[in-house]
């Protein structure tokens, strides 16, 4: 037996040296995300649609006013792509580097409990078939069981360990985790005693109470949150908290306000992208309530029902988030759009209203004329205008005081005529 483990040993060793060799090799060689490639790609792109847009404009499709919008959408857009770009590499970079730690880690972890479990085996085979077998069965310890013998293994430490506040702020989270959210204030006031007043001991503090509350901001919790901000005015905690409490109650300016707070103060402790993608999302209902505020102080508005159909469904599902716009034009003279809006297709379906207020500019609104032409646009490439391979719907000569709600359903792809 002392053979076998000499060669297991040995084998372990001359795992881990391969695995963390070549780790510390490639960590060594700092590899920079070069997005220049996409960047020229965009502008290749924004190029060519430009030149489209003049070449229309030269053959009378467009008028001027047209052509002034479509750049103008044309640089926008590709501003944003080169925006978009630089932020998505840098969270390739960051997330590269968490990864290039976290494989050798987990291949470590997975070779020792490998080796271990098949000592144990091989090296202990008398042992085992000596041994009466076990007639019970082994059941799964869910989530729950885990941070329940996690609270019970930090209770011990605590007892045995009273001046431990990692310990004690621990517990106090998982306390929250399990529900036991007196138990968990009465554990971060733990950590307050012996590491003193800190504004994220409080948002602590003020997380478990507002729960403990039934998501209310009750007068305990205020003075919790009074006291996190009076230590330190951005604790992403508390901020954290009251953007949550501000969404929930449908206050999204509020909660974009509190979100942001926490993104422009970079703290490395915290999640910015989830924080990030809550943001969107709180814009994205802000803009819905706005636009319903709009229809409903304007004389003029189109009610649109936009979908999307089974078979472009399933074509959009297979790649990447596409921007869809939604306007009205009118049916004689320019097609600069009378009311728009941008949304996402991933939004759809989705419920809007064409008001004055969705106008492109004041000198071309719904209200000047009696009829549009209506169309709902997914872009294949994220451009305005109408062009091969985008999926269209639309519906022509619609008075502007209709009434009831009308139906755009996505259903055909734009191919070119010749």
């Amino acid at each position: 037996m002392i053979e076998l483990l000499v060669i297991v040993v040995a084998f372990i060793i001359l795992v881990l040296v391969v695995i963390w060799t070549h780790f510390i090799t490639q960590n060594r060689q700092q590899v920079l995300i070069d997005n220049s490639f996409r960047d020229q790609t965009n502008v290749s792109l924004y190029h060519e649609h430009k030149a489209e847009i003049e070449k229309d404009f030269q053959q009378g499709n467009i008028d001027e006013e047209s052509q002034q919008y479509l750049l103008s959408e044309l640089e926008q857009t590709l501003l944003q792509d080169i925006e978009e770009n630089e932020e998505q590499a840098n969270q390739e970079q960051v997330k590269g580097k968490s990864l290039a730690v976290i494989w050798p880690i987990l291949l470590s972890v997975f070779i020792l409990c490998f080796s271990g479990v098949y000592y144990n085996y091989h090296g202990s085979f008398d042992l085992i078939v000596n041994t009466p077998k076990s007639s019970g069965t082994n059941q799964e310890v869910d989530a729950q069981q885990q941070a329940m013998m996690q609270v019970k293994a930090l209770k011990e430490v605590v007892e045995q360990e009273p001046e431990n506040s990692d310990a004690w702020y621990r517990l106090g989270q998982e306390l929250v985790g399990l529900g036991q959210f007196e138990h968990a204030i009465t554990a971060f006031d733990q950590v307050i005693t012996i590491d003193g007043e800190k504004a994220d001991l409080y948002g602590a503090k003020a997380q478990a109470a507002y729960y403990l509350h039934d998501q209310k901001i009750a007068p305990i919790v205020q003075e919790y949150i009074d006291k996190a901000l009076s230590l330190d005015a951005k604790d992403p905690s508390t901020n954290i908290l009251l953007g949550m409490h501000s969404f929930i109650t449908n206050k999204f300016e509020q909660a974009i306000t509190y979100w942001q707070i926490v993104i422009d103060d970079g703290r490395s402790t915290v999640n910015t992208e989830a924080i990030q993608s809550a943001i969107v999302e709180a814009k994205s209902r802000l803009a819905i309530i706005n636009n319903q505020t709009a229809a409903a102080e304007s004389t003029v508005q189109l009610s649109l029902s936009v979908s999307v159909s089974d078979e472009i469904f399933e074509q959009l599902s297979q790649g990447e988030d596409k921007v869809v716009f939604i306007y009205a034009t009118p049916i004689e003279g320019g097609r600069m759009p009378l009311a728009a809006m941008k949304v996402s297709a991933s939004d759809l379906p989705l419920d809007v209203v064409l008001t004055d207020a969705s106008a492109m500019t004041p000198q071309a609104k719904l209200s000047d004329v009696e009829k549009v032409n209506l169309y709902a646009i997914i872009s294949s490439t994220g451009g305005v205008g109408i062009k091969d391979g985008d999926f269209k719907a639309e519906l022509r000569n619609v008075a502007v005081n209709e009434t009831k709600t009308l139906s755009l359903i996505i259903d055909h792809v734009v191919k070119s005529s010749k």
